[in-house]
């Protein structure tokens, strides 16, 4: 492994959950930046290039879903590896989630390690593709 820390994006309305992130994250190596919002979350990725985003599902406003078809659609973030977080376990809203674009899914409430694991899987793919692309 690289000694240069995993970027990750949060995006979440949930405080708790952003410093369960930022805090638990932290721990396992992961640089953390947590957006309460899709419209944090554009300004943070007009800036910076995360090497994977966690997206939340149920958000005010704009809705993780249409948030990840919405960077997708970019060339900019089309490639950055986008794992959904959710407290919806219902398989059609985890369907559209994988159909309009994420790579894994996770369901609240988060174990970490199972979280790590997945963020190092897509993290790897993201930097497979682009250094492919």
């Amino acid at each position: 492994m690289s000694n240069e820390k995993t970027k990750v994006l949060a995006v979440d309305d949930d405080a708790s959950v952003c410093d369960y992130y930022e805090q638990g994250l932290a721990a396992l190596g992961f640089q953390v930046v947590c957006a309460p919002d899709a419209k944090r979350a554009r300004e943070h990725l007009a800036k910076h290039r995360p090497d994977v985003i966690l997206m939340d599902i149920m958000m005010p406003e704009t809705d993780g879903i249409t948030l990840t078809r919405e960077l997708r659609d970019d060339p900019k973030t089309a490639g950055i590896p986008i794992i959904v977080v959710s407290g919806l376990e219902d398989a059609g809203t985890l369907n559209d989630a994988l159909l309009f674009g994420a790579v894994d899914y996770m369901v609240k409430p988060i174990d970490l390690e199972t979280l790590k694991t997945k963020i190092e899987r897509a993290a790897a793919a993201g930097a497979k593709r682009k250094g492919a692309g």
